[in-house]
């Protein structure tokens, strides 16, 4: 284990934002992070948890040890005849999991394939694509706190899982570090295909009878042909949520803006797509001082060059305010913001 001091940031962030560490540290074990901890405390620093750092804004320097968790594996804990429990390490990158999920056999995480980011990373987040949440599969979340203190194993409803939300972000934030997650995946060919922006290319490529191989391949398509690939433009996917109101708030929009889409949800809320709202007040393709809004995908911010965490988030600000003044409407970013408020 190394520990790097005043580590610049932008390596670590899918921004390309600038910044720095007092203190950086890549972990690849339990012990290693253990000792980092410790280090930590000993100096009294703050500790930032951070996977591949795609769901992140770096906004100044960061007087805190940044934690990288690179740590590795996968096993079967559970056989349950047509479904398995995979506990699987915090580092492990999540599409690569997904695609070995598939190859052995195991399913369900099929729409949420190519979902940047680690599998620790992804229960915070409660990711979802495509008419599908990660927060149906988590069966366990296993956890150190950042202050010392013995491991916590949070079961799945324990986790109080939201839409893009989790206790990791509410009551135990900045408090523990994931080292595993455990999900139950079934050994059933069941898909779910009915998503509409899903359900569509499929029919549009004569798929009549999905199979988790042909829904896997349809999802990493669309999203390779709507969202760019943060290696050569930098991005931290979807920026802002999007919104869920009341259905008698919903259907007032609609009334007031034709052709609003719509998403009734399990509540009786309906969701709203930020990207048409954004669209709509005209931010698609806007580009300006190095930063700008995707030209193909109306929630994905760019960092064209301009690398300041500080001015993306004043071009977030703007483009939130156009929306609450156009549709009365609040969005909030998804990405977590460090170095400044959000």
């Amino acid at each position: 284990m190394r520990i790097l001091r005043n580590e610049p940031l932008q390596g670590y962030n899918t921004l390309s934002l600038e910044g720095r560490a007092n203190a950086l540290v890549r972990v690849s074990t339990e012990t290693e992070l253990l000792a980092a901890l410790q280090w930590a405390a000993e100096r009294d620093l703050t500790v930032i948890p951070l996977g591949e750092g795609s769901n992140v804004v770096i906004a100044a320097d960061l007087d805190a040890l940044v934690l990288r968790t690179d740590m590795q594996g996968k096993e079967i804990i559970e056989d349950r005849g047509d479904a398995v429990v995979v506990r699987v390490a915090a580092g492990e990158n999540w599409h690569r999991f997904v695609q070995w999920a598939l190859e052995h056999g195991y399913h369900g995480l099929e729409n949420l394939a190519l979902i940047p980011g680690t599998v620790g990373a992804a229960p915070v987040q409660n990711i979802g694509a495509y008419g599908v949440e990660l927060a149906s599969f988590v069966q366990r979340v296993h956890c150190l706190p950042l202050n010392g203190g013995d491991p916590v194993s949070l079961p799945g409803v324990g986790c109080e899982f939201g839409y893009r939300d989790s206790i990791f972000k509410q009551s135990m934030q900045d408090q523990f570090v994931i080292t595993a997650v455990d999900l139950q995946l079934s050994r059933l060919a069941r898909v779910e295909a009915s998503y509409p922006a899903l359900a569509n290319v499929l029919q549009a490529r004569g798929i009549e009878a999905p199979t988790p191989r042909s829904v896997f391949d349809t999802v990493v398509d669309i999203r390779r042909s709507k969202l760019p690939d943060p290696s050569r433009v930098p991005n931290a996917g979807s920026f802002f949520k999007n919104p869920v109101v009341a259905d008698e708030r919903a259907r007032a929009l609609i009334g007031d803006f034709p052709g609003l889409p719509a998403y009734p949800q399990s509540d009786g809320c309906i969701k709203l797509p930020a990207a048409w709202l954004i669209d709509y007040c005209g931010w698609k393709g806007v580009r300006r001082n190095g930063l700008g809004i995707h030209p193909d995908h109306a929630l994905v911010i760019v960092n064209y060059g301009n690398n300041s965490g500080a001015a993306l988030l004043s071009l977030a600000e703007e483009v939130a305010a156009s929306v609450l003044e156009t549709f009365g409407l609040r969005l909030e970013i998804e990405p977590r913001v460090y170095g400044a408020s959000a």
